[in-house]
């Protein structure tokens, strides 16, 4: 069974800086990519980052570059990612994603298509105070 557990939410100020996890089990991180996603109150979900161990694909949204980093723990199966100067507009529920398509292939716009993960986790809420 695939599960997906994110933590390391809360409530941080503008500015700071903190570190979600999200611990995976029940598939083989080289069959699966792992995306991070958020969705704001009244928004769309949207990509943030996405992993691939087996085809070694690592993929930000153009929002993402500069102030996020996704990165992997190898061996212990849990993805992070790693966000700084947080801004109030960052406020959301982060979800991190897996699936057999997720960040693979040949076109990395559609490494962040949420049809391509297929299991979700329930999600970490983030507020940033200004």
């Amino acid at each position: 069974e695939v599960q997906l557990v994110e933590s390391g939410g809360g409530l941080v100020q503008a500015g700071g800086s903190l570190r979600l996890s999200c611990a995976a089990s029940g598939f083989n991180f080289d069959d699966y990519g792992i995306g991070w996603f958020r969705q704001a109150p009244g928004k769309e979900r949207e990509g943030i980052s996405c992993f691939s161990q087996g085809d070694g694909h690592t993929h930000y949204s153009d929002f993402a570059k500069g102030r996020f980093t996704i990165s992997n723990d190898n061996g212990k199966n849990t993805v992070f990612l790693e966000i700084n100067s947080v801004k109030p507009e960052d406020t959301a529920v982060y979800y991190c994603a897996a699936g057999p398509l997720g960040c693979r292939g040949p076109y990395d716009y559609l490494f962040l298509r949420s049809n391509a993960y297929d299991f979700w986790g329930q999600g970490t809420q983030v507020t940033v105070a200004s």
